[in-house]
């Protein structure tokens, strides 16, 4: 058992410092002028569904019946389409700095949707875990992009609200198809969610893809884009089903408090940013409140007190 929550720590560690990475990837690119964010969230999608299905050529073949195939269609929807398309538009209207604060509401939102879905229960060792590790993400984002605004100066309520819906559907993907995640392997599953995911965005994005201009990339652009696709794309979402599997909703989001922490030490190893006082205090703060929710007692735990009394 412990071996299994190793396995999905592992995973959700991995896979949150590919995302951590991509945040400064993705400024590189978008900065080239010759991509904009809705052709590169196609571009995620697309090359992440051929790349899952070509890897499904040579793993075990597993039959998914229609029932699931509906489901899993969902699945894409809410951990795919809504989490990565409204963030981007979302992020098109707010300021930067706006957008990532928001984003450190998934770990609280994720914990209120498991106690009423799964009967999770909400202690105060987690509620202090998520709320200190809240304070240190926010510390690092806040002491990075004290000036980043959007491009008219300004952030934008429904900016805003466009990336906390963002949120609340990665959230319910997270918690509302634990149960179907742990039926299939992660290549099965991916290339069927990639694939419904990518046909439901094309309509928005199937323009601005055509229209990017591939012809004038170097093989710096052509790396990385490549490294958003296969590294924060294809193997994120290969490690996301195994941290789902064997870890709580809760603790597998509080991991999310890491992404602002790898896009700072990668801005400082890159020379865009320098390491302070403040930068190392929020350290401490996202692992201890990643710690503190591993920590907590799970619905099996308490349930098993109980029995004993």
């Amino acid at each position: 058992m412990k071996s299994e929550a190793y396995k999905g720590h592992l995973a959700m560690l991995m896979a949150n410092v590919l995302w951590g990475c991509m945040s400064p990837s993705s400024k590189i690119v978008l900065s080239s002028g010759l991509v904009n964010a809705v052709s590169l969230t196609t571009f995620r999608m697309l090359g992440a569904a051929i790349v899952f299905w070509i890897a499904s050529i040579f793993t075990r073949k597993e039959h998914v019946p229609h029932e699931d195939l509906k489901h899993l269609f969902f699945a894409a929807l809410f951990g795919i389409v809504f989490n990565q398309g409204t963030y981007i538009f979302g992020v098109s209207l707010t300021s930067p700095i706006d957008a990532t604060i928001v984003a450190t509401s998934t770990p609280i939102i994720t914990m209120v949707i498991a106690a009423f879905y799964l009967k999770e229960p909400i202690t105060g060792t987690k509620i202090l875990g998520i709320f200190v590790g809240a304070a240190g993400a926010l510390t690092l984002i806040l002491s990075g992009q004290q000036a980043a605004t959007t491009g008219n100066g300004s952030s934008n309520v429904w900016g805003d609200i466009l990336c906390l819906i963002a949120q609340c559907s990665f959230s319910i993907y997270v918690v509302v198809y634990k149960g179907l995640i742990g039926r299939y392997s992660p290549v099965t599953l991916m290339k069927w969610m990639f694939l419904f995911a990518t046909l439901c965005w094309l309509p928005f994005g199937a323009e601005d893809f055509v229209s990017t201009r591939w012809q004038a990339f170097g093989w710096r652009n052509f790396a990385e884009v490549g490294f958003i696709v296969l590294g924060a794309t294809f193997l994120t979402y290969l490690l996301l089903p195994v941290g789902q599997k064997n870890l709580r909703p809760t603790v597998g989001c509080m991991y999310n408090y890491l992404q602002p922490l790898v896009a700072s030490l990668v801005a400082v190893l890159a020379g865009m940013d320098r390491f302070t006082t403040i930068k190392a205090a929020a350290v401490v703060l996202v692992f201890a409140g990643v710690y503190a929710v591993t920590r907590s007692k799970s619905k099996a735990q308490m349930d098993a007190e109980a029995s004993r009394r």
